[in-house]
């Protein structure tokens, strides 16, 4: 059967009842308006996302379909057989209350645009109205199955409450969304912060290392980061054992100090403002050189301990390390 038929190019259809009608008839306008609705509907559903809300349109457009057929028949009552019943509405109603559960309560009117899918559903609804409307001024004059003016009128009511439920869903999945990013971010950040941590501390060791072979003194050497928290430690062939918690030490005192345990040592002789300061802390602040602090961009972000020599020679490397900084 083709497509066209040419049986309507007069400006009349056929009923389902076979009885021919304008197109402009009342009773076209009704179903053909249902038609409308029932491809908005079709629109929404296919951008939405939930496979439950999905099934609950599809079951809908199927039976609109029958709601139409009903609106295409025009027979008297004891010879139609109608397809749209109470148990239709019904389900309507059952379902309007489920979404009213989930729905948060709003104040104010709806401006339609929440998101596509909540458009197209409001899009819809209208429409649905409209038929409506059409379906009632049918009923003044030809006989309309009662469950079809009800049906429609709850029908509105379902896409309206969904449509909500639909805005609101995609709220909390755009807000939950943004936290996640926000949490990755943060915690990318800080993987690329620690990253540049360690790197640096290899630099500085490296550096510090070059320097003690060249001096010919085994070194122990360690960073810790702005808080006093080891980053690395590296301790070369042949030097002491106590220069394993010494090293450690003096890296702590001068990210504490903000300065080289170096000056600590000039400030805590006697008279001098930081007298006593080694018996603080439990004995862990060093006041003999070997420990510098690092900084970057002015800012003390960590320190750098060295232990094994003489003091002059802990001196050394240690600034031999902060050398790969520049």
């Amino acid at each position: 059967m083709k497509v066209y038929t040419k049986t309507g190019d007069a400006g009349q259809t056929s009923l389902l009842s076979r009885q021919r009608v304008w197109k402009d008839d009342v009773r076209v306008d009704a179903y053909g308006t249902v038609d409308e609705a029932n491809s908005a509907m079709g629109l929404a559903k296919s951008l939405l996302t939930c496979a439950k809300t999905e099934a609950m349109l599809q079951r809908i457009q199927v039976e609109l379909i029958d709601l139409n057929a009903d609106l295409a028949t025009d027979l008297p009552e004891n010879e139609a057989v109608y397809r749209i019943s109470q148990t239709h509405v019904a389900n309507l109603e059952r379902w309007i209350d489920e979404l009213e559960k989930q729905r948060i309560p709003q104040k104010y009117f709806v401006t339609p645009g929440g998101c596509p899918a909540s458009a197209a559903l409001d899009l819809a609804r209208t429409i649905v109205r409209r038929a409506e409307r059409c379906t009632v001024r049918l009923h003044r004059s030809k006989a309309v199955p009662e469950m079809v003016a009800l049906y429609l009128n709850r029908l509105s009511d379902f896409l309206f409450v969904l449509a909500r439920c639909v805005e609101q869903q995609d709220l909390v999945a755009k807000v939950t969304a943004g936290v996640r990013r926000a949490l990755q971010d943060k915690q990318a950040g800080r993987g690329c912060r620690a990253g540049r941590v360690l790197e640096r501390a290899k630099r500085i060791m490296e550096a510090a290392e070059y320097k003690a072979l060249e001096i010919g003194v085994p070194m122990v050497m360690s960073v810790v980061d702005e808080g006093g928290n080891p980053v690395a430690q590296q301790r070369m062939d042949g030097s002491l054992l106590a220069s394993i918690a010494l090293s450690l030490d003096k890296a702590y005192t001068a990210a504490a100090l903000k300065m080289s345990t170096e000056q600590a040592a000039e400030l805590a002789v006697p008279g001098k403002p930081l007298y006593g300061l080694h018996t603080a802390a439990g004995g862990r602040l060093i006041v003999f050189g070997g420990g510098v602090p690092i900084r970057e961009s002015g800012m003390v972000v960590g320190g750098f301990g060295v232990s094994g020599g003489l003091v002059q020679e802990d001196v050394l490397v240690a600034k031999a390390g902060l050398t790969a900084l520049q």
